[in-house]
């Protein structure tokens, strides 16, 4: 993942981060996530953020949050920088991560400002801040299953811009913006390498493809 001159070195990660829960929402290194925070904690984390690292940490709930305050949250979340913000006159933030790094969330930190805050692990994940390498992958199997994923959703795609993508960012938008389940989208998150997840990606497509085939509702 090549990272911005203004991005941390893998060794300066800090040690703890705020984190947002957020189901169904995922962020990979190297991916770009559009947010419109207008919650009062979370504005309160923008604005402690953009005085520190500018990090946050993405990671999803393991229920929904409106069943309690204080969801349990899955272990594995992905860090990104906060790159880009406006404000509304109303009071709310229109914010851009910039995916950076994985992370396992170790334990939780007291705060007095409503969000959360996890100390956390970032070493099985150094090859986060690897550059992008292109690798092989089944092109003509992926791209008649994603013809017939968007004619089933009514998308129109610029195929030629898609074809130019590559694998490694294909395989970053398709899987943080196709409709995958909040489970499908941990398991992407916890693919062990790209081409894991590009793997895992055109499977899902398949089984949705499937699935809306048959006749029957699609998951998504």
């Amino acid at each position: 993942m090549t990272g911005s001159v203004f991005s941390p070195t893998f060794e300066a990660l800090p040690a703890s981060i705020p984190v947002f829960p957020l189901m169904g929402v995922l962020l990979l290194p190297g991916g770009r996530l559009p947010l419109n925070i207008f919650e009062p904690r979370y504005v309160s984390m923008i604005d402690d953020a953009l005085g520190d690292a500018r990090m946050i940490g993405m990671i999803q709930p393991t229920e929904h949050e409106n069943t309690t305050s204080a969801p349990n949250l899955n272990r594995t979340g992905c860090a990104g920088r906060l790159t880009s913000f406006s404000e509304t006159p109303d009071g709310r933030y229109l914010i851009t991560l910039s995916g950076l790094c994985r992370f396992d969330i170790e334990s939780e930190v007291p705060t007095t400002r409503g969000y959360r805050r996890a100390v956390v692990d970032w070493n099985a994940y150094q090859g986060d801040f690897a550059a992008d390498e292109d690798f092989e992958f089944d092109r003509d199997r992926l791209f008649s299953v994603l013809r017939t994923y968007f004619t089933q959703k009514g998308v129109e795609v610029d195929w030629e811009a898609l074809e130019q993508t590559s694998a490694c960012q294909l395989t970053t938008t398709l899987s943080m913006v196709c409709p995958f389940t909040a489970a499908e989208k941990q398991a992407l998150l916890e693919a062990k390498t790209i081409e894991n997840r590009c793997e895992t990606v055109i499977t899902l497509l398949e089984m949705a493809v499937h699935a809306a085939g048959e006749g029957g509702d699609a998951r998504h």
